[in-house]
């Protein structure tokens, strides 16, 4: 497919490629739209097979990052910045700092912050360049690390998807197997436990699985997790794990986890609709992070407010349950019509506006 035929497929705005050849910086950066405000979006540092792969993945994220503002009712647009490089072994200053520099050249109409990648030490570096930075440490004066307000929105949104699969929002004596426990699964976690939920966890990783040891978790080989007998399946690690291959193993009555992009496909999702799952959309309960970094746009931050803003996510899943009720419809395209349907009635103001 040509670019202009992909940008065009999902509606997007603005597609920038920027390289500095003195820092090695290859990046793109993806605007996909600003109909609710300046697009915001994390910059991913991740070694890409190809250019295209790249290109793919900050128009498929930046889109995502659209319907999570939109969902989660923040003045925000959609955005995501790719960096192809390995953040191991490639992330320098100069490169971050060159990459603010491309950053500050859109003039605000995109706002990065961290993601797979990057950490807030880099945005602090990203931020000598330009103002449009957010998600930086708090001791800089941002809103520090977005995977505290994650791992509490993904949380709320299980209690609310609970509610809906047994009548009771309580987690208490629920099994709930987690894929992934990275900084946000352990975050969530942590509110799992002090309600007293059985955790049963996978990783890729021995540190990650050691952390899990140390909290008293169970422990399970990362191809087991989906066969695991629980209330709550919880992927909170790769996109896609929600497939024809995966779904006939699940032994749960909600799907409710941090990783973006959870099912492989449209159909997936109608497969869980079908089995009686529960279905927590992905960029619904995960919204923690943007909202947790919008509480820092054009104001001091306050982590209260960013915390009551990230409990309405319990509401909002609310919402998307019934519009899935009442439509007949997966919870993923309901949550798909919720951010829609605030996005056109502002397109409805702006256009009522100019006519005038």
């Amino acid at each position: 497919m040509e670019i202009f035929e992909q940008m065009g497929a999902d509606g997007h705005e603005q597609l920038v490629m920027v390289s500095d050849a003195g820092s090695g910086l290859k990046a793109i950066i993806a605007i996909h739209d600003t109909t609710l405000g300046p697009a915001c979006g994390g910059t991913r540092i991740w070694p890409y097979k190809s250019e295209q792969e790249a290109i793919r993945d900050a128009l498929r994220l930046s889109r995502a990052m659209t319907y999570k503002a939109a969902a989660a009712d923040l003045p925000l647009g959609g955005g995501k910045g790719v960096i192809i490089a390995d953040s191991h072994t490639e992330k320098t200053e100069a490169l971050l700092r060159a990459y603010g520099r491309f950053v500050d050249t859109l003039g605000g109409r995109y706002l990065t912050t961290t993601d797979v990648g990057s950490t807030g030490r880099d945005m602090e570096y990203i931020k000598q360049e330009t103002d449009y930075v957010v998600g930086l440490p708090t001791t800089a004066g941002g809103s520090g690390d977005t995977s505290v307000m994650t791992g509490l929105g993904i949380y709320m949104g299980m209690k609310a998807c609970a509610r809906e699969a047994w009548g009771n929002e309580s987690l208490t004596g629920k099994t709930v197997a987690i894929q992934g426990f990275g900084k946000v699964a352990t975050h969530t976690a942590h509110h799992l436990m002090k309600e007293d939920a059985k955790l049963v966890v996978t990783d890729v990783y021995d540190g990650a699985l050691d952390r899990a040891r140390d909290l008293g978790l169970t422990v399970v080989k990362p191809d087991e997790i989906y066969g695991v007998d629980c209330d709550i399946f919880a992927p909170c690690a790769l996109g896609g794990v929600i497939n024809p291959e995966t779904i006939p193993q699940l032994k749960c009555k909600v799907v409710a986890g941090g990783a973006n992009n959870q099912l492989l496909s449209d159909a997936d999702g109608e497969a869980l609709h079908r089995l009686g799952i529960v279905y927590g959309p992905d960029y619904i309960l995960n919204s923690g992070g943007i909202i947790n970094a919008e509480a820092e746009i054009g104001r001091e931050y306050n982590p209260e407010r960013a915390r009551e803003k990230t409990e309405r996510i319990y509401g909002i899943m609310e919402k998307v349950i019934a519009i899935s009720k009442r439509e007949e419809i997966p919870t993923a395209k309901a949550a798909d019509r919720l951010a829609e349907d605030r996005l056109n009635s502002v397109r409805g103001i702006r256009q009522v506006y100019r006519s005038n």
